[in-house]
């Protein structure tokens, strides 16, 4: 007598279960973490933008009034990139328009809201007009 090698049909069902669940679980995750990597582009893409809101602030001891000229930067769709639709500022108040992020996220805006403070500005994240859904922000701008 031979002894049998190989896997049961109940046991190779077992392990395709088991597949199936971590799939069901790791791929959510998974497209959550690429949504949240595209729109981090357009926080990178507004840090000058930051820097000439705080230059003009500590200038002039005031954020100005006006848009992207205002700061002496570009028209808002020159500011973009792959997934960043346009950067738009008005006061101080940074819009970050996106493009197709996929899920929810699908043209969704980021505003980024300016306080004067001693020796600089300090951000809020996700202010009014924010559309990106809370679990696509970075963890620093999450209600």
């Amino acid at each position: 007598m031979h002894p049998q090698h190989g896997f049961t049909l109940i046991e190779l069902m077992i392990v395709i279960a088991i597949i199936g669940i971590l799939a069901a679980i790791a791929i959510p995750a998974y497209q959550d973490y690429t949504i949240r990597a595209k729109v981090a582009e357009g926080l990178v893409l507004i840090a000058p933008v930051k820097v000439a809101i705080d230059e003009q602030f500590l200038t002039n001891g005031t954020i100005p009034a006006g848009g992207n000229r205002s700061f002496y930067l570009p028209a808002p769709a020159s500011i973009s990139g792959s997934y960043t639709h346009a950067v738009t500022v008005s006061g101080g108040i940074i819009t970050i328009g996106y493009r197709t992020l996929g899920g929810s996220a699908t043209g969704a805006t980021l505003v980024l809201t300016p306080t004067a403070a001693t020796g600089g500005i300090y951000w809020t994240c996700g202010g009014a007009g924010s559309t990106l859904p809370n679990r696509y922000r970075p963890a620093n701008c999450r209600d």
